[in-house]
C-alpha cells in the first residue's frame, strides 16, 4: 500500500510537468521563454515572431532581420512594458505600429533604418520613460510635436543618426526629461538653431558625450563645440547684417524720404491753393470796398 502523500505528491509533480511544457509550447520558435519574459536575442528571425504569449511583459527582440513590426500582434501584447528591437532593419512608415501597447515604459529602436518620427510615430506611448532611436544612420527629422504626448519621458537618444536640425520645442516641453543623446550628429549651425542650442546650455539636462556634440556645417564652424558655436553664432546672427538686411534698411530708408518727400509737396501745393484762394478774396472785398465809394 503507498503511502498517502504520494498520490498528492504525484499529482503535483504532474500538474508542475504539464506547466512547463504549455510554457514550452506557447514559447515562439527559436527563442527562449521565462516568466513573462521571451527572448530571442540573434536568432536571425526575419518576421516578427508569431505565438508570443500574451501575458508577455518584456520582449526582447534583439539582433535580427526583422523589418518590419505589426501593429495588429502587437496590440494582442496589452501588458507588454519593455520592447527590445535593437539592431533589426525596422524603417520605412511606424505611425500607429504602437497603438496598443499603452503600457509601454521602455522602447529601444536603435539601430535600425528609421526616417523620420511623426507625432503619430509614439502618440499612444502615454507611460514611455524610455526611447532609444540612435544609430539610425537615415533618420532625418523629428517632427516638431513629435513627443507632445510622451511627458514621462526621461530618457531620449538620438545620438549618430542623420539629424541636422531639431526644434527647441521638441525637448524644451518634455517636463522629466533628464538624459538627452545627441553626439555624432549632423547639426546645421546656422541662426535657425541658435534656440536650440541656447536651451541646451541654460538647461539641467544631461548630455552625455558632450565633446562630441558639434557643428557639422557650415565649414566655418565645423567641429566647433555648442558652448563656442553659440558665441560665435550670437555675434553672426544677432549684432551682424547680411546684403539682405542692407538692402530691407535701403528700401525702409528710401520709402522714409519718398513719404517725407510728398508730404512736403503736398503741404505746399495746399499751401500754394490755400495763398491763392486768400488773396482772391482780399481782391474781391476791395473791389466792392470801391464799388460802394
Amino acid at each position: 500500500m503507498s503511502p498517502p502523500g504520494r498520490p498528492r505528491s504525484l499529482t503535483l509533480v504532474f500538474l508542475l510537468g504539464m506547466g512547463m511544457a504549455s510554457e514550452r509550447i506557447n514559447c515562439p520558435s527559436r527563442c527562449s521563454c521565462q516568466y513573462l519574459e521571451v527572448n530571442c536575442t540573434g536568432q536571425q528571425l526575419q518576421e516578427f515572431p508569431a505565438a508570443i504569449p500574451l501575458d508577455t511583459r518584456q520582449l526582447i527582440l534583439a539582433a535580427n532581420n526583422i523589418s518590419y513590426l505589426p501593429a495588429v500582434e502587437l496590440s494582442f501584447l496589452a501588458d507588454l512594458v519593455y520592447l527590445d528591437c535593437s539592431k533589426n532593419l525596422v524603417g520605412d512608415d511606424l505611425d500607429f505600429t504602437f497603438i496598443g501597447v499603452a503600457k509601454l515604459v521602455y522602447l529601444d529602436l536603435s539601430f535600425n533604418n528609421l526616417t523620420q518620427v511623426t507625432f503619430s510615430t509614439f502618440s499612444h506611448l502615454l507611460s514611455l520613460v524610455v526611447l532609444k532611436i540612435s544609430d539610425n544612420p537615415n533618420l532625418v527629422s523629428i517632427e516638431k510635436d513629435a513627443f507632445a504626448n510622451n511627458t514621462w519621458l526621461r530618457h531620449l537618444d538620438v545620438s549618430r543618426t542623420g539629424l541636422t536640425f531639431l526644434d527647441t520645442s521638441t525637448v524644451q516641453d518634455l517636463p522629466n526629461l533628464r538624459f538627452l543623446g545627441l553626439s555624432d550628429n549632423l547639426w546645421h549651425c546656422n541662426c535657425s538653431f541658435l534656440d536650440f542650442i541656447t536651451w541646451m546650455t541654460e538647461s539641467n539636462v544631461h548630455f552625455p558625450d558632450a565633446d562630441n556634440i558639434t557643428c557639422y556645417t557650415p565649414e566655418g564652424l565645423r567641429a566647433l563645440k555648442m558652448p563656442a558655436a553659440e558665441a560665435q553664432l550670437h555675434f553672426t546672427c544677432l549684432t551682424q547684417l547680411y546684403k539682405r538686411d542692407y538692402v530691407f534698411l535701403c528700401l525702409v530708408g528710401f520709402c522714409i524720404f519718398f513719404a517725407g518727400t510728398t508730404a512736403a509737396w503736398l503741404a505746399g501745393v495746399c499751401a500754394v491753393i490755400y495763398e491763392l484762394h486768400a488773396s482772391k478774396g482780399e481782391e474781391e472785398e476791395e473791389e466792392e470796398e470801391n464799388t460802394v465809394t
